[in-house]
């Protein structure tokens, strides 16, 4: 069967982060040749408003944009919109859903990752990880009276922020809220931030926003329902009315050192016969009886047992390597991802991996963790091309130096935070009450720096 494209082409497999930066770096490298960027969504995502905080520290918001847009910024790059149906590592081309079939020179797989749901197929069991499910979890939002969030990651934080007019339980395993990302310090000041009143309205964002219903009209090719979307970018609820049925601002109980140790379904806890508790009114977990029915009721490990409209699953992701492994034989790492070594390259000739999707598997630096958030989707997708470049070229290349040290810049109940490994610094800046936190605070502690 004759290739739709000639040997010799780039082609990355991907459209979010770590794939379009990978695609455009590409792109810079070789002006003269196609690099096909492979994505099933209609949308790609983009980085946009990057700044170099610092050696190590970059700053960049996340955009949603049609395919036409990057097109237009690189000529060279031609988007593909279709999922991959096959790959055949030993012939170096993929076969994609739409029938077509097309030869790399070097591949990137770029495929992300997908939610780690605590129960599959369970209705009431939601993963938010890219634009549908996050707007599948809006609407389910609107008609709920309480939730029960899971996990203490980026998603689960945010989350229990933002979410008004429902009562929220949230289940965290580690002792403190936000354990990946900040010390013990800055997690008791944000948890006090988190129990109390919300007062400050939420910042617009001014930049546009493409959803992939609007792609979808302008595009006569159909994406299937399942395909896994690209992660979202930092500010992803900025766009979503995230409000249940209730009147009040914020409610949220928190219960700590526990996990999920059975789901019941309505039907099947009446026949159990066991009893749950009532929304804890204060933070004392004054325990009472709960008289309302709810359609799902979580127990938790800690004994305690709460009946919610639904509960998000936010305890981290699988990578999505399924499409890629039949035929393929691919080393895998430890929690299922491609293992690329320190050139970004998997264990089969001519196929890289970047971001999510991959297990860097190199001697890792005693300052540096994979974590699978956008700044490193980012420098992965980015380190990986000029490594695709130097090996076409016969160049030696060394470590990009963003391995070195873990490095991540964020926003957390409105406060700038900057996570640094190593010493393992937090950083809390809020423009509105600095002035007022550096005045608390004894000479020697004038910086805003938490040290765990």
């Amino acid at each position: 069967m004759e290739a739709a494209r000639p040997a010799g082409t780039f082609v990355v497999v991907g459209g979010g982060i770590a794939g379009v930066t990978c695609a455009e770096q590409l792109a810079i490298n070789f002006p003269a040749e196609d690099i096909l960027l492979v994505t099933a969504s209609p949308v790609i995502k983009a980085v946009t408003n990057f700044k170099q905080v610092s050696k190590v520290l970059e700053e960049f918001d996340v955009e949603e944009q049609p395919s036409t847009m990057l097109e237009n910024r690189f000529p060279n790059i031609k988007v593909i919109e279709s999922g991959v149906k096959q790959l055949k590592s030993d012939k170096h081309c993929i076969f994609t859903e739409d029938g077509r079939e097309y030869v790399y020179k070097k591949l990137c797989l770029c495929a992300g990752a997908k939610p780690k749901l605590i129960c599959e197929g369970n209705p009431y069991v939601l993963g938010i990880r890219d634009t549908d499910s996050a707007q599948e979890f809006q609407k389910q939002l609107t008609k709920a009276r309480r939730i029960m969030i899971v996990g203490n990651g980026g998603i689960a934080l945010e989350l229990a922020y933002e979410v008004e007019g429902c009562e929220v339980i949230w289940a965290i395993k580690d002792k403190a809220i936000g354990n990946t990302f900040f010390d013990a310090g800055a997690a008791e000041f944000l948890t006090s931030r988190l129990l109390s009143e919300k007062s400050e309205a939420k910042l617009a964002h001014k930049r546009t926003i493409y959803t992939v219903e609007e792609a979808k009209k302008e595009t006569s090719t159909k994406s299937k329902a399942d395909y896994v979307g690209s992660a979202l970018g930092p500010d992803w609820h900025g766009g979503l009315a995230l409000k249940g049925t209730e009147e009040f601002s914020h409610s949220i109980h928190i219960e700590t050192k526990c996990e999920v140790k059975k789901i019941y379904l309505q039907e099947e806890f009446k026949i159990m016969k066991k009893k749950s508790l009532a929304f804890p009114k204060d933070h004392h977990k004054s325990v009472t009886v709960d008289k309302e029915m709810w359609p799902v009721y979580v127990e938790l490990t800690n004994g305690s047992i709460y009946g919610c409209d639904f509960l998000v699953s936010a305890t981290g992701v699988t990578p999505n390597v399924q499409p890629f492994l039949h035929g393929n034989d691919f080393d895998l790492g430890e929690d299922g991802g491609l293992r690329v070594d320190e050139q970004m390259r998997t264990s089969l000739p001519d196929i890289y991996a970047a971001g999510d999707i991959c297990t860097a598997c190199w001697p890792p630096s005693p300052v540096w963790q994979q974590m699978r958030l956008w700044t490193q989707a980012r420098q992965m997708g980015c380190y990986a091309a000029k490594c695709m470049a130097a090996a076409t070229m016969g160049h030696p290349i060394d470590m990009d130096f963003s391995f070195e040290l873990f490095a991540h810049v964020t926003k957390f109940f409105n406060y700038k935070t900057t996570a640094v490994e190593g010493r393992r610094l937090a950083n809390l800046l809020y423009s509105m009450q600095l002035e007022t936190c550096h005045s608390r605070r004894s000479p020697r502690q004038q910086s805003p720096l938490s040290t765990a």
